[in-house]
């Protein structure tokens, strides 16, 4: 059974966990406050690449952040590249950086 669970310290700092049959595969890292959540890296264990677990992260990430109102800022590559490839999808929660 595959499972995510969002596990964060006490400084809201922590990481969307995927677990298959009770053993970490995956994480997304993340921190996260008020009005804002920051992804600093996505990944999946090697022996589990090509199975869409990354999406489900981005997915439950994403769920988050829509549910708490908050914006999102993708410093993840992966996330970013997801961002910038469906940007219709996330435009509600993407925080762009401001160009000044």
């Amino acid at each position: 059974m595959t499972e995510i669970k969002l596990e964060l310290d006490n400084k809201k700092q922590g990481a969307f966990n995927l677990y298959e049959n009770n053993v970490k595969i995956g994480e997304m890292v993340i921190s996260v406050n008020d009005e804002t959540l920051i992804v600093y890296h996505t990944e999946v264990d090697e022996s589990a690449s090509g199975k869409g677990y990354a999406k489900l992260l981005l997915d439950a990430m994403t769920a988050y952040a829509k549910e708490n109102n908050i914006k999102v800022i993708p410093l993840c590559p992966y996330v970013h590249a997801q961002f910038k490839r469906h940007p219709d999808e996330y435009e509600a929660i993407w925080q762009k950086p401001s160009i000044s």
